[in-house]
């Protein structure tokens, strides 16, 4: 048995020519489950949705996929060792007397003097794109599970809540929630008149309460038609959803660039946007997107593509794209944002194109956030909305979906939630595997949070959920750039 050669072992230029196969060792399993079904690499904001690669599909439907991801995964590590083997060996070779008989073929036959081996580099330019950003995944996760293991229980609690800053208010309505609470993330909402350059005033002076380490996640929703909460000078008045659905991939894609471009200059890095809905109804008996024309008013297959272009666009320029309202609010009557009504679902399964529009959309674009539906489903879980609902978002989306990136809610102040004590509704999406409360009313803030606390104090395997929640929130901050 050889020398065991770790990578604190090795001399910087050398870890740095094996780091992305080491990543890939340790990540083949991890990655096997979304995977599973397809050879994911998610890459940097601003990188252009050709360079994504990826095999889609599902395990449980085609399980001839689960070769493919192996051999994905397969074909990776051997590159990883092939790229990485000059840097290995002259590590191995550093710590072994030298003996020219023994060289490597093709090797010198002595070292230069002193016995000191030439130093060793490698051409990242040669390492395959899509896995450097396979390592970019793999640290950022990493940095999160140090930052988070170095959090409070209340700091990690602070990270699981989205808090609202409406039109007209100061941004110093927040900054004791954002200094001492540790809340990680804040959603503009309103009607904001004042332009690109009255936004930022906003969301400079949000960030000036947040640490230079951990700054916040910036949302609003901005869809286009009567759901576009920022406007004036900067803003495009853009077309509804509707109007969008008519548009080419490609001119959706590229206007959507220039709206993620408006909402950056502003400040705002997540956009709550496309709605993913399938209407499956008359339009106008469906209040929550129907009847608004918040959906692209396509097919399931249609809307998951002009999705896709939406969220390539905002990606483009550096803006996260949320997908709403998983697993659909097209087949109910009444909007979970005003009433207890006509939530029910009859029709909707997991298996159907409307739930599948939003998975086909997160395979081909990863969007930086799937926003839960408050809405309950008859076929699927009659016991909990959506947002509540383990069998939706654990054992689903994440386990047979193979999602692993941040859950959000659809607002948990909302009258769909009337019933629900305000310092549960935090608790019981954690519990679900959901990882931010997204709330629409500042007096639900406290709530929840206190709630959350409360809970991870009193309850272990609860903690360990803050943990894993904090834990993605985290990674994501640090895909962009937010932390660190």
């Amino acid at each position: 048995m050889g020398p065991n050669i770790s990578k604190k072992d090795m001399p910087s230029s050398v870890a740095a020519g094996a780091e992305w196969g080491y990543a890939v060792k340790e990540n083949a399993g991890r990655y096997m489950r979304r995977a599973g079904t397809r050879c994911a690499i998610i890459g940097s904001m601003t990188q252009p949705p050709s360079q994504h690669v990826r095999i889609t599909g599902s395990p449980s439907r085609h399980p001839w996929r689960l070769a493919v991801a192996a051999l994905c995964v397969a074909v990776l590590a051997a590159a990883g060792v092939w790229l990485a083997w000059p840097s290995v060996w002259g590590a191995l070779s550093a710590r072994l007397p030298h003996d020219p008989a023994s060289a490597r073929p093709g090797s010198a036959s002595s070292s230069p003097a002193g016995g000191a081996h030439a130093p060793l580099t490698l051409d990242r330019g040669a390492v395959p794109e899509a896995s450097a950003r396979l390592v970019r995944l793999d640290q950022a996760r990493r940095r999160a599970e140090t930052a988070v293991n170095g959090m409070s229980v209340e700091e990690r609690v602070g990270q699981l809540v989205m808090a609202p800053l409406f039109a007209g208010s100061d941004a110093s309505a927040l900054s004791d929630l954002i200094a001492n609470r540790h809340v990680g993330s804040v959603l503009i909402i309103g009607n904001w008149v004042d332009g690109t350059a009255g936004v930022r005033q906003a969301t400079d002076a949000l960030q000036g309460y947040a640490p230079a380490d951990n700054r916040l996640i910036m949302a609003t929703d901005q869809e286009g038609g009567l759901v576009q909460h920022l406007t004036g000078a900067g803003f495009d008045a853009m077309p509804s959803a509707v109007e969008q659905g008519r548009m080419s991939a490609d001119q959706l894609r590229a206007s959507a660039a220039v709206w993620g471009a408006q909402l950056a200059q502003a400040g705002i890095n997540v956009d709550l946007a496309p709605v993913l809905d399938t209407v499956t109804m008359d339009r106008a008996s469906n209040a929550p997107i129907g009847a608004l024309n918040r959906d692209f008013g396509l097919d399931a297959a249609g809307n998951a593509g002009h999705g896709t272009a939406f969220i390539e666009g905002l990606r483009q320029a550096g803006v996260g794209a949320a997908v709403k309202h998983y697993p659909g609010l097209g087949a109910v009557s009444g909007n979970t944002d005003f009433t207890a009504d006509g939530i029910l679902d009859t029709t909707t399964t997991l298996g159907g194109g409307e739930a599948g529009a939003f998975e086909q959309a997160i395979d081909a674009a990863d969007p930086v956030m799937v926003m839960m539906s408050l809405a309950t489903y008859q076929a699927i879980d009659p016991s909990a909305p959506a947002a509540f609902s383990s069998a939706i978002i654990d054992s689903h989306l994440r386990g047979e979906a193979g999602y692993d990136g941040v859950v959000t809610s659809d607002s948990l102040s909302a009258a769909a939630l009337g019933g629900i004590a305000p310092d549960q509704l935090g608790v019981r999406l954690v519990e679900a595997g959901g990882d931010l409360a997204c709330i629409g009313d500042t007096a639900y803030v406290q709530p929840v949070l206190d709630g959350l606390l409360a809970r991870a104090r009193s309850d272990a395997d609860f903690a360990a959920k803050v943990t894993r929640s904090a834990t993605r929130v985290m990674t994501l901050k640090y895909l962009m750039d937010l932390a660190g």
